[in-house]
């Protein structure tokens, strides 16, 4: 790979995950750029690319991945189309950064990370959360001994299903399992599960049960599961999206305290131990991956590490996979 002095970026896929919590991250993040954009719709790319003051926009992912004025690409589609736009990335030996999760399938996910190997270039996922940091302090706290040997770690996620996902006849593409790989599950739990092998290392058994309850599309609707660390902590978790009211909430319990915290929202981190309380604050950043970008342009660049790369995030794949598995059966 060619020695970098400046990250040219090229986004395939400017979607609504580009518009803010994304995008501008490369246009900000130091010895940054974005450079090109592209979108099947051409006018949209335009439209893109005119607002976000971006010199190029393309409506083929190939002619994006040719461009030798860029140096990196950032596929932002659906996870359907992830492999076949990591296999083009590769034939040019040009970095990829791949939005979550990481592929519809842990068998996808492995055919990414081979192809990378083969063509010597990394592959950087959009687990992002390992670079805030708000999950960053929870992993010192950790580190720290101050909860002492985990035990275990519970997490339960709940929210309605919104009026786009009641839409029978056009639903989003997080909910059609040849797009998404599953349902919300997949888009929304594996932020969670891959939070937690960052915390506490990797899963190494799972098993779960997933049911459709409210019939409101094909995907699965709610997903129990119960999981062992290879550190020898438990875990348990249930995430539904049909229900009433809104949960976020996952405990780690270790042999001194425990730790309170969401995965989504930003309420305190609350630490809990038999002699005192304590709870830290963090503001969210206005482009939420902005950090996540940064560390794969200093790696990028030699002076850094991105948390994030394809062999630990096709490990949270397979997790879903096996919580999952007896839905798809």
């Amino acid at each position: 790979m060619t020695e970098l002095k400046q990250v040219r970026w090229g986004i395939i896929g400017c979607g609504a995950v580009t518009e803010k919590k994304s995008g501008p991250g490369f246009q900000k993040a130091n010895h940054s750029s974005l450079v090109a954009v592209m979108r099947r719709n051409g006018k949209l790319a335009e439209d893109y690319a005119k607002r976000h003051h971006v010199p190029k926009w393309y409506d083929d992912a190939k002619q994006l991945i040719a461009d030798e004025e860029v140096d990196a690409i950032y596929i932002a589609t659906p996870p359907a189309h992830h492999l076949e736009y990591v296999e083009e990335a590769a034939k040019v030996g040009k970095p990829v950064y791949v939005e979550k999760p990481m592929a519809r399938s842990f068998k996808e996910c492995e055919m990414m990370i081979e192809v990378c190997e083969e063509a010597n270039i990394p592959l950087f996922v959009a687990y992002y959360r390992r670079s805030l940091p708000r999950f960053r302090k929870i992993k010192d706290i950790i580190d720290s001994g101050v909860i002492g040997d985990i035990n275990f770690v519970s997490s339960i996620q709940y929210r309605p299903a919104t009026e786009e996902e009641k839409n029978k006849d056009n639903p989003p593409w997080r909910v059609i399992p040849d797009i998404a790989g599953g349902g919300l599950f997949f888009d929304l739990a594996s932020h969670t599960l891959d939070v937690l092998d960052f915390l506490l290392g990797p899963i190494e058994q799972a098993t779960g049960f997933a049911s459709n309850q409210k019939r409101l599309y094909e995907a699965e609707d709610i997903v129990s599961g119960t999981y062992n660390f290879t550190s020898g902590a438990h875990g348990i978790g249930t995430w539904c999206f049909s229900t009433f009211g809104h949960m976020d909430n996952n405990e780690i319990v270790g042999t001194k305290g425990k730790l309170v915290f969401s995965t989504f929202g930003h309420e305190p981190i609350k630490l809990v131990t038999d002699r005192y309380e304590e709870e830290w604050t963090f503001e969210r950043p206005e482009h939420i991956q902005q950090p996540h970008i940064q560390s794969i342009v200093d790696e990028l660049l030699g002076h850094g590490k991105c948390p994030s790369h394809g062999k630990s995030a096709a490990r949270t794949n397979w997790v879903m996979d096996q919580l999952v598995k007896t839905y798809y059966k």
